[in-house]
């Protein structure tokens, strides 16, 4: 038999919830039931990959603390996590023990949110344990708490053991009726691997690239213009050129929905405008579409834009005051 647990509190050494834990981490072993622990405030970062580790297990301890209200944000996300990414059919065999210790009012609340939790995933319950813990040592202290925590392990010992039969629950019921997770076609197998890639930060980033690119593509094949190919940006520059003797300095346009920025340099009387990135420009831009005709209709200025939050740079100020020099809209 094995029997996963799951902390959720922050680890505190006067967590009355390690406490019980571990007390019946104790008489769980001398029983031979394999344990693993997974503190969630240690494993924040993975907590969507954690509903693979139910695989294995014949039944689960779900323990948390109230310190404020509530059975925290860790816990939370893990229950989270098994609703989008657990294979359902293996937690419908599951047994779940829930653990509340409360510094604070809410211990009875907080319990009875973990067992509907798990109800509602299709899990099956057990008896669990809360109670208002002001001091640790007042468990420690106490033989009758000790049975009560030692009997508690027993119970759910034997419960897992003999698979204890439990009528159904409404809350199984409202699961079949409202389950708003949308319907796909991935195997248990695939959705443990999609929470892989959810935890992973750099991957949904690169995804979220991908997808853009992909957008743009996608708009080109469908013959939506692009100004990637429009020389009237080019030819506006062009016309409003003002030659500033004895200048010379580069810009990079990224304007939002262009798939190639819009590179410009000048050297005195000479200027080159074309599609190409330059990572050597003296100064950098990204601004809309719409805030460049603004600039066009002289509605404003490259100053005032980026003053209003408009348009961002990065590079040389002075270079960037210039370019209302070298280019006249007026």
């Amino acid at each position: 038999m094995k029997i996963n647990i799951y902390y959720g509190g922050r680890g505190l050494i006067d967590d009355p919830t390690l406490f019980v834990i571990n007390k019946m981490q104790a008489v769980l072993e001398e029983l031979h039931v394999t344990i693993e622990r997974f503190n969630l405030h240690e494993l924040k970062n993975t907590i969507t990959t954690l509903p693979q580790t139910l695989k294995s297990a014949d039944g689960v301890i779900l323990a948390t603390t109230v310190e404020w209200f509530g059975i925290g944000g860790y816990m939370q996300q893990f229950l989270d996590a098994c609703w989008l990414y657990a294979d359902k059919e293996k937690l419908s065999k599951i047994y779940m023990c829930p653990i509340v210790m409360a510094t604070t009012y809410g211990e009875r609340e907080g319990k009875l949110n973990l067992s509907t939790a798990w109800e509602i995933l299709g899990g099956l319950p057990c008896s669990g344990i809360c109670g208002y813990i002001e001091d640790t040592s007042i468990l420690e202290n106490s033989d009758e708490y000790l049975r009560l925590i030692e009997k508690k392990a027993e119970n759910m010992y034997r419960t897992i053991s003999q698979k204890v039969a439990s009528l159904p629950a409404s809350n199984q019921a409202v699961k079949q009726k409202v389950y708003i997770t949308k319907n796909t076609t991935l195997t248990p197998q695939e959705s443990e691997q999609l929470s892989v890639y959810a935890s992973d930060d750099a991957y949904v980033q690169k995804q979220k690239e991908d997808i853009t690119e992909l957008a743009s593509m996608f708009r080109n094949m469908m013959g939506v213009s692009s100004s990637d190919n429009d020389t009237d940006l080019i030819d506006r520059f062009e016309k409003a050129f003002r030659p500033q003797p004895g200048l010379e300095a580069t810009y990079v346009f990224r304007i939002d929905g262009n798939n190639s920025p819009l590179s410009i340099s000048v050297e005195g009387s000479d200027l080159k405008c074309l599609y190409k990135d330059n990572s050597d420009a003296d100064v950098e831009l990204q601004l809309t579409k719409e805030k460049l005709k603004d600039i066009f209709a002289a509605n404003t200025t490259f100053q005032r834009a980026f003053m209003a939050g408009d348009m961002k740079m990065k590079g040389d100020f002075m270079a960037l005051r210039l370019l209302d020099t070298i280019f006249d809209f007026n």
